[in-house]
């Protein structure tokens, strides 16, 4: 039985998948390409959460297509706005028609011979098992579990009679009005849930094991809105998203080089925006340097005013045990509940979950080597995308997309069926491609695929220097390499 075939098999339908497709339609016309979708709905991460106040943690005009101008007057901008614009694209262009919903892709076996993916999928919504074979495989299902939130079993929790949730599970009827809430966690989420649910809720407490850096923006770009007045919309963008991509890189290079120095520049941030007698230290001092882990932001300083206005508070604690009617904490205070929020992070899992197999033979994901952190070593005709930790997503989203349509131009071109990075002997795995401390990267290391002392097997955070690499540089190098199945170059010779 001959099974469905396409160019290119696009796994996921978030940002990056629309993404690649959209470069893929524009760069590559001829192929032939579909989408696999796990879930039922466009969007990925900005269709999933649902919880209050979700929001991007970058600026909306680098986590933003480059090919398609957002024009909204937030720059930190809101999920459904985000999950809005995602959709808009894949419709504008005709995307939408080429997704395949409720199929979570779970295994995918390479054929040398005749230089082809086979890969299965399971329905979700039916339990069918679905194959298709592809030329080229390209993952855009991010690194981390949808199905399942990272939520460890504190002490006497089955005792707690009110309600616990994850934010990666936030039901649609949880009324939080006048309800005492604490949010567990110091991330992104957590400093997003306080300022969102202090307003109805009657008091809101962020409760963290350590604090986070976090950082005040402006919600809106006054450079961005001074622009708009006197350029195209085209115009106005690009520059815009190269002002914040140099801006954020500057902040990211003092904080590797002169990390006192931005400690510092944070901290008075901080105290500058909460009363002279709040605890600046104990709450907003961690013990890591700045970009150690990710920074939180906080549009037009919402945090902080949300503790001014008494509505809310920050608890820097270990967690004893729950109780019946809250939380006990290891210094004897007791925080009353009503609702527990969980926002305690991630399970990672990197490409969905997929069981690749090259050969025959299974691929250890955590063993192999990635090369410009967007291909495995020894996996023929596959990419995969994984954002920057120190700057937007979609800037290396958009990247890793216009490299593998060079690529597939390149085969074209020259009649190969084949790419495969192929490290020498003398490149050996140093870390985890991920370089992070957070705790879902350091739960999961072993599941990371790893990366080299050098280029094009180490990640350098970079987005300029990924530009002329990636856009610029040449597909041809020492670690790549590209073929023709046997009966291909036999057809060529005749």
């Amino acid at each position: 039985m001959t099974l469905e075939h396409v160019d290119v098999l696009i796994v996921g339908a978030g940002l990056s998948g629309i993404g690649a497709a959209s470069h893929l339609r524009a760069e590559c016309p001829g192929r032939t390409y579909a989408i696999f979708e796990s879930r039922g709905a466009i969007g990925g991460t900005w269709d999933l959460f649902r919880y209050p106040g979700v929001r991007s943690d970058s600026d909306m005009f680098t986590l933003g297509y480059s090919f398609e101008p957002w024009t909204d007057a937030k720059a930190i901008a809101d999920g459904p706005s985000i999950r809005e614009y995602v959709r808009r694209t894949a419709r504008n262009r005709g995307i939408d028609r080429h997704i395949r919903f409720h199929h979570r892709v779970v295994r995918a076996e390479w054929s040398s011979d005749e230089a082809l993916w086979t890969v299965e999928a399971q329905r979700s919504d039916t339990g069918e098992r679905v194959r298709i074979t592809c030329d080229f495989l390209f993952v855009n299902s991010g690194y981390y579990r949808y199905d399942q939130g990272y939520a460890p079993e504190f002490p006497g929790q089955d005792e707690f009679t009110g309600t616990v949730v994850h934010p990666q599970h936030w039901p649609e009827d949880l009324d939080y009005t006048g309800k005492r809430v604490v949010v567990i966690g110091s991330g992104a989420t957590a400093v997003t849930l306080l300022p969102a649910m202090a307003g109805d809720a009657a008091h809101v407490t962020m409760l963290q094991r350590s604090p986070s850096y976090v950082l005040s923006l402006p919600g809106t770009d006054p450079v961005a809105d001074k622009l708009r007045g006197v350029l195209p919309a085209k115009l106005a963008y690009p520059i815009v998203r190269w002002k914040n991509v140099l801006s954020a890189m500057l902040f990211f290079q003092l904080s590797r080089r002169t990390p006192g120095f931005v400690r510092k520049f944070l901290r008075k941030g901080v105290s500058a925006q909460l009363p002279r007698d709040f605890d600046v230290d104990r709450h907003f001092n961690p013990s890591y340097d700045p970009w150690d882990q990710r920074v939180c932001f906080v549009p037009d300083g919402d945090l902080f005013k949300a503790v001014r206005s008494g509505k809310a508070d920050i608890v820097t604690d270990t967690i004893e045990k729950f109780t019946a009617n809250g939380i006990r904490l290891s210094s004897g205070r007791v925080l009353e509940a009503d609702i527990i929020v969980t926002a305690t992070g991630l399970n990672l899992l990197p490409f969905g979950g997929l069981e690749l197999v090259v050969d025959g033979e299974p691929v250890e994901i955590g063993e192999r080597l990635a090369y410009k952190g967007m291909m495995l070593s020894g996996v023929p005709n596959y990419a995969f995308t994984i954002g920057y930790t120190n700057a937007s997503w979609t800037l290396k989203a958009d990247l890793v997309a216009g490299y593998v349509c060079r690529l597939l131009n390149h085969l074209d071109e020259h009649g190969y069926t084949t790419c495969t990075p192929v490290p020498p002997p003398s490149v050996t795995a140093t870390e985890p491609l991920i370089d992070l401390k957070s705790g879902y990267v350091l739960r999961s290391l072993d599941k990371l695929p790893k990366q080299g002392p050098a280029a094009p097997w180490r990640l350098f955070q970079n987005y300029p220097r990924d530009v002329l690499l990636m856009r610029h540089g040449s597909l041809e190098d020492d670690a790549m390499r590209f073929a023709r199945t046997a009966k291909q170059a036999k057809e060529r010779v005749a």
